[in-house]
């Protein structure tokens, strides 16, 4: 399972691959996660992206002191759960 972590307009995102395409997440404080369900992300969407796709749906996020979506992670990193 490939985990990508995002800073998106200053929230931590988790977006994780699975059998059936890419899912959301936020991350929680004790290493749990919840369901992002108000960020869908195409099935098929390929991974180079991911980032101006989030940047895309989630503008409405920036503010004057978070105004960019990173990835924060070390791309190609993969966690095994």
């Amino acid at each position: 399972m490939k985990i990508l972590k995002f800073d998106v307009f200053g929230r931590d995102v988790l977006i994780v691959h699975t059998g059936a395409g890419w899912k959301a997440f936020y991350p929680g404080n004790e290493g749990k996660r919840r369901p992002a369900r108000d960020i869908v992300l195409p099935p098929k969407l390929e991974e180079s992206k991911i980032l101006q796709y989030l940047d895309d749906l989630l503008h409405e996020w920036a503010t004057d002191r978070n105004n960019s979506v990173k990835r924060v992670d070390n791309p190609g990193h993969i966690q095994k759960p």
